[in-house]
């Protein structure tokens, strides 16, 4: 796994190599300290030397100082790696998800993908910026204390080869039950944001419905499971303290016991048993660092595969490498048919064979479930076809390159989107460069400029997350206002005057009459919307009924007629 993120590491290579450098370094400044203060009992209090005992207290403090130093420098460089390591791991995850077609989305909820962009990674990082001194610390401080032991007694040091395995043996143990509870906690992390995301986002048909009691509920459900699983897994992680306890005071008295015994027989002085001692501690605390780094792997595993997942995960649509763009604007369905899903037993659209030329109007119409939106969606290849071909000006679809196949192509969606910030800082997201003129004249087509002027700061008025601050209707005029400022090719409004008034809508309809040299395609579903188009489609069931103008579809086709019907009736009620 490591190997995955070998280019991270590499980043912030640099920083990795300084930090492992001093933490060395620290180490063994800090493992010659016990030997100097064996020295001084020894030499200097058992023959009352205080020049030795002054020059041999220097060196400790000498040593103590270097190694705080050097803790230091550790602190600073490893906080870098991990952070930076974080950032590029972050901006390549984010940079993914980008790139995900609306089917690769699918696979992933919302609220996890911010649970795998934000927690996930904060809990790689924190392994770095605090496990990196264990890491490296633990292993040079056993290796070195076990052997300065060994040297000063390699009887009491036999203590050790049977102490290491016990706790050994007892961190396996944790290890092993700990992992899947960490992805279970993750996971139960990924439901409660799910919740809290979903009640924020809707609060007001929340409130509207008093169902805050009911949402209540359920979030105490949620955070229950989740406080659950973490209570779970720190519970096996915090039986890793006893253990190292347990070991640890069982080891002291027995080299206590045995140390006792040869000094009481002249095999060892008190100044050697207390140097050994020393060591004794750095060796247990060393186990200890490395059971701490192996609890953080344990859990830093768990989310470095919940990241891999969104990584590898096959980008669906992948644009071609000609350096074609889209010149005119037809469009041909070539007996397309599509799924949402590869396992799906049925198709969502069967054998679509239809022919847009440029510059014409085309309605859609038809019930609910008639794929309608799956239809238009082909277009820009936010999703793919499953078979058959979809082709633009000629051209494939496939062989565009997808950012500019996309840029030809105006979409407003049936949910208007809109983001923190200005009016005009909205609009600019069709055209980053757009003038003045261009925003007026955008305004002006899409009837936003009937409300902007009671806007109190016009253009440069904040909107609220979401245009929250908007009616439906306002958001949807600017929205298409922002779809025209690209000056598409292509240019597709699903059900994007549902929240106007007639009047409103057919002043928007005749402004979009006044661009020459765009295929407007309209969804609706009032016949009034599209009678006026080229050409109307109706489909049923995923499949064209027929396709003709208004006269002869309300003459000939009889689901075209019902509907006509049923408005013309509510109309007259």
């Amino acid at each position: 796994m490591l190997k995955r993120f070998r280019k991270y590491f590499i980043k912030t290579k640099k920083d990795f190599i300084i930090s492992t450098v001093c933490v060395s370094f620290e180490a063994t400044f800090e493992l010659i300290i016990p030997m100097i203060m064996a020295s001084i009992i020894d030499v200097g209090v058992a023959q009352r030397n205080k020049s030795y005992i002054l020059q041999r207290s220097f060196l400790m403090i000498f040593c103590s100082m270097i190694s705080l130093v050097l803790g230091l420098f550790y602190a600073r460089f490893a906080a870098r790696a991990g952070q930076r390591f974080g950032a590029a791991l972050r901006e390549d995850e984010y940079r993914k998800v980008q790139s995900f077609s609306f089917s690769n989305l699918d696979h992933f909820n919302t609220p996890s993908l911010i649970t795998r962009l934000t927690s996930d990674i904060t809990i790689l990082q924190n392994t770095i910026c605090n496990g990196l001194r264990p890491m490296v610390r633990g292993p040079i401080m056993m290796i070195m204390a076990l052997s300065m032991s060994i040297l000063m007694s390699p009887q009491l040091a036999i203590v050790f080869l049977i102490a290491m395995p016990i706790l050994g043996i007892c961190l396996f143990l944790i290890f092993r039950k700990i992992g899947p509870l960490y992805g279970k906690m993750q996971k139960a992390l990924d439901k409660l944001n799910s919740v809290v995301q979903e009640n924020l986002i809707a609060i007001r048909t929340v409130k509207s419905f008093v169902r805050g009691k009911n949402e209540n509920q359920k979030f105490e459900n949620v955070n229950g499971a989740f406080c659950n699983s973490s209570e779970q897994a720190f519970h096996y992680a915090s039986l890793n303290l006893p253990c190292f306890q347990f070991v640890m005071y069982a080891t002291i008295l027995c080299i206590l016991w045995f140390g006792g015994n040869l000094i009481h027989i002249g095999s060892m002085k008190v100044g050697a048993l207390t140097g050994f001692l020393s060591y004794v501690l750095q060796i247990l605390n060393s186990l200890m660092m490395i059971s701490n780094v192996f609890l953080m792997l344990s859990r830093s595993t768990t989310s470095a595969n919940r990241i891999l997942e969104v990584l590898d995960e096959p980008v669906d649509i992948v644009g071609g490498t000609e350096q074609v763009k889209v010149e005119h604007g037809s469009i041909d369905f070539d007996h397309v048919s599509f799924k949402y899903r590869k396992t799906a037993k049925r198709d969502v659209l069967s054998d679509i064979c239809l022919h847009i030329d440029a510059g014409q109007t085309v309605g859609i119409i038809g019930g609910t479930g008639a794929a309608k939106s799956s239809l238009v969606q082909l277009i820009p290849r936010l999703y793919d076809v499953g078979s058959g071909s979809l082709k633009i000006d000629g051209h494939d679809v496939r062989e565009y390159p997808v950012a500019y196949l996309r840029d030809a192509v105006g979409m407003v969606l049936q949910k208007n989107t809109l983001f923190s910030g200005t009016i005009r800082e909205n609009l600019k997201w069709g055209n980053p460069e757009a003038t003045q003129e261009e925003l007026d004249w955008a305004c002006r087509t899409a009837c936003v400029d009937e409300f902007l002027s009671r806007m109190p700061e016009g253009y440069d008025t904040d909107l609220s997350q979401g245009g929250v601050n908007l009616s439906g209707g306002q958001k949807q005029r600017l929205c298409i206002a922002r779809a025209l400022l690209k000056h598409p090719k292509i240019l597709i409004l699903d059900d994007s005057t549902s929240a106007v008034d007639t009047a409103t809508e057919a002043r928007i309809r005749a402004g979009l009459a006044q661009l020459r040299g765009t295929t407007i395609l309209i969804i609706s579903q009032r016949i009034n919307s599209i009678e006026h188009a080229d050409r109307i489609i109706v489909l049923e069931d995923g499949k064209i009924n027929e396709v003709g103008t208004h006269d002869i579809l309300l003459a000939h086709n009889r689901i075209y007629r019902d509907i006509y019907e049923i408005q013309k009736e509510g109309a007259i009620a």
